[in-house]
């Protein structure tokens, strides 16, 4: 397997949690109320899935190796350009969090907030995922000889490893909590 297999997988469910965040979009739009426990649980995911988990394995270990390469012009413009959407998925985040508390607090000016920072996100990933499996990912594999491939896999599985939580891999559990969520 090469090791961008792993990355395109959580790509799958990263893109089912987007389409929760549609649905509760629609939610607040019908019924003028946001899911408080539904918004927390997408932070968490968003937090701890998409970005210490998958972007983590994107930006400290791809990315890193990448960037002790010769890429082309083309190549480092685009993680250069994923890199910055990282950035902005992290501040919608953070915002999310904050318009999510605030409107638990009792704040309803809080959902416009809301509901704007779900669509950041919703605007954000879709094109994302599809700059990254299908005009970087596979191309930038040719940077790397057999051997350094192997052993970015490995440095894959051992960076999941690290990230077990109570006998259940990170996987696992986000896995769980978007089907629950579905």
């Amino acid at each position: 397997m090469l090791p961008i297999g792993p990355l395109m997988i959580e790509h799958r469910l990263i893109e089912r949690m987007v389409s929760l965040l549609e649905k509760e979009i629609n939610n607040i739009e019908v019924s003028k109320k946001a899911n408080s426990d539904f918004v927390y649980a997408a932070v968490d995911f968003f937090k701890a899935y998409a970005d210490k988990a998958h972007h983590g394995k994107e930006e400290d270990i791809l990315f890193k190796e990448l960037g002790s390469k010769p890429l082309s012009a083309e190549h480092r413009k685009i993680m250069d350009e994923l890199v910055a959407e990282h950035v902005v998925a992290r501040q919608s985040v953070k915002g999310l969090l904050e318009a999510n508390q605030n409107y638990s607090n009792g704040e309803i000016k809080a959902l416009p907030a809301i509901a704007s920072y779900l669509k950041t996100l919703v605007g954000l990933y879709p094109p994302h995922i599809q700059k990254e499996d299908k005009h970087f990912f596979i191309p930038v594999m040719d940077y790397f000889n057999e051997k350094e491939q192997q052993a970015m896999l490995k440095a894959f599985l051992d960076f999941d490893k690290s990230l077990i939580h109570d006998n259940q891999t990170i996987h696992e559990k986000y896995r769980e909590i978007v089907e629950k969520c579905e």
